[in-house]
């Protein structure tokens, strides 16, 4: 019987402390990256997105044997995976028109590993 108590007391912890934290990020309080959510990025102008934005276009270069030319990432979000997944608005300029793409690379840095998982044109 106590042990029944005490989970059902542990249990019932635990749903009030998950309910303060829920309230406390909505009202701006302390936010934590979550699993599989897409959150946006603060500065596309921030060097580790910008170099996220060049591998991207280089391996869409390779992969589909064009000479796109890397100009700036616009915006993106991140989503914490295995690592993260960056999926960007990239602008670049093919043949001295600039236009937008849309890439997804995953990436994970204690491994070195980058992929490009998609490249389109928007």
């Amino acid at each position: 019987m106590a042990l029944k108590s005490h989970l059902l007391l542990l249990i019932i912890s635990y749903l009030v402390a998950t309910a303060f934290h829920d309230v406390a990020a909505a009202m701006g309080g302390r936010k934590e990256a979550r699993v599989g959510r897409w959150e946006p990025i603060k500065d596309p102008k921030d060097p580790k997105v910008h170099e996220i934005g060049q591998f991207a276009v280089s391996e869409h270069n390779k992969e589909a044997k064009v000479s796109l030319k890397y100009e700036s990432v616009v915006k993106g979000e991140t989503q914490v995976v295995s690592g993260t997944n960056y999926r960007l608005r990239i602008a670049a300029e093919d043949g001295g028109v600039s236009g937008n793409y849309k890439a997804v690379v995953w990436y994970k840095p204690w491994e070195k590993f980058r992929q490009l998982t998609s490249f389109k044109r928007v």
